[in-house]
């Protein structure tokens, strides 16, 4: 008679660490400002209510200790896989806004962005903080949700492995934050390449002037404006990205169950 509650309970507990793995390593719920109780009684929930919904009756879970420590550790790696699966839009985000912020001449003004415990430039914040607004507005905090439910159709609990083509796709994934970076600041690069042209031709011209206090504030003011002008693309682009990346975490989830 005991046998079944200490099964359910052993099930529920490897639900919850993948659940838990997940949302620690996710973007938006990993922020510094949700407190770590709140992140744990949501990955309960969550993991409650994907037990319930899980046929129990094909599941069979060693109760030993070894075995539990084997399966504990390959759902955290489960978890954290699916949950970092997303990040890679958002550090490409960021990585663009340090491109842009060194070509306008604003890499010194820092500021601390909490979510990721690092600095970076006011506009790279900038477009960083667009870039949640946009998650939320496609309800993107639900991608997460509904991969790891999914992720218990294709990985059953404690059969996470490995494989070559889980690597390789994972290191395809991780070259795609270059490109994401390049495409959100190509228009201020390119804008700002024909600047530099210029720059060099008019200190070859007139060795006398003092080129680089003439073309800052010109750098400044052009790159506000550029910015301005290509808000709506950046929110087109970015939209796409994250929409795309839904696809993209199920496409990754089906690699790690082969």
């Amino acid at each position: 008679m005991n046998a079944i509650p200490v099964n359910d309970f052993v099930i529920l507990l490897m639900i919850f660490i993948r659940i838990s793995s997940a949302l620690l390593a996710s973007p938006i719920y990993n922020n510094e400002g949700i407190p770590v109780s709140a992140k744990l009684f949501l990955a309960l929930v969550i993991a409650y209510v994907i037990f319930l919904t899980l046929d129990r009756s094909t599941i069979t879970v060693s109760i030993s200790g070894w075995s539990l420590f084997v399966s504990g550790i390959k759902e955290v790696f489960t978890g954290l896989l699916i949950g970092y699966m997303l990040n890679f839009v958002f550090w490409g985000i960021s990585y663009a806004g340090t491109l842009i912020g060194f070509e306008v001449g604003l890499t010194m003004a820092d500021v601390f962005n909490p979510m990721e415990q690092t600095n970076n430039n006011i506009i790279g914040e900038f477009i960083y903080l667009g870039a949640i607004v946009i998650f939320f507005l496609i309800n993107g905090h639900h991608y997460v949700i509904k991969g790891l439910t999914y992720s218990y159709t294709i990985i059953p609990i404690g059969e996470f492995g490995v494989s070559e083509s889980l690597l390789n796709l994972l290191i395809k994934y991780t070259t795609t934050i270059f490109v994401i970076a390049v495409k959100i600041a190509s228009p201020i690069m390119v804008s700002f390449f024909l600047l530099h042209v210029a720059e060099g031709v008019l200190a070859r011209v007139i060795p006398q002037m003092q080129v680089f206090f003439v073309v800052q504030p010109i750098k400044i003011g052009l790159g506000l404006t550029i910015i301005a002008i290509v808000i709506p693309l950046y929110i087109y682009l970015i939209k796409n990205l994250l929409i795309e990346y839904e696809g993209k975490l199920y496409n990754f989830i089906q690699v790690m169950g082969n």
